[in-house]
């Protein structure tokens, strides 16, 4: 099993708008509302092309009408998936359910692999709660409340009155 980063591209329609900004602004708004905060590791932004003739990169917003038609570009990375299409699948299937009605493509899937490995994340991951010395703290103080009766304990543990 390997891990893919896959990219998709949307179509993504704003309404009153009136520059080119505003729309791809108020475009990766309204996605992000939508895939938040449920899918918050998708990366949502504003696509771009290229001018056919000069082949510089413009910002990929068309506008008519105070309309305007926005490229989008998602990015998601899917770990432990059979092969790239079982990736580009599964990508599609997680925004997809977020973003009803908004056609999706496929750009681009490259694999990448994990800077951490399975084993190391348990090692790295936070420090084993040591039941020992707190079990040992609590039945310490509790004796030394029960020596006291049982009202001393209320009224002395702290953040209770």
């Amino acid at each position: 099993m390997t891990d893919f980063r896959v990219v998709l591209e949307a179509a993504w329609l704003v309404r009153d708008v009136k520059t080119t900004d505003d729309a791809i602004g108020v475009a990766v708004s309204e996605a992000g509302k939508r895939l938040n905060p449920k899918l918050s590791f998708v990366e949502v932004s504003g696509g771009t092309t290229y001018c056919p003739a000069c082949n510089e990169p413009i910002g990929s917003a068309f506008i008519v009408a105070d309309t305007a038609l926005v490229g989008l570009v998602f990015e998601m990375k899917v770990f432990d998936a059979e092969s790239a299409e079982h990736a580009e699948r599964i990508t599609k299937s997680v925004i997809g359910k977020s973003l009803r009605d908004v056609p999706l493509k496929v750009v681009e899937v490259t694999e990448f692999e994990r800077k951490i490995d399975k084993g190391e994340r348990k090692k790295e991951g936070k420090p084993e709660y040591k039941k020992e010395g707190k079990a040992e703290y609590k039945k310490e103080s509790k004796a030394e409340y029960k020596k006291e009766g049982k009202a001393e304990y209320k009224k002395k543990r702290p953040g209770r009155m």
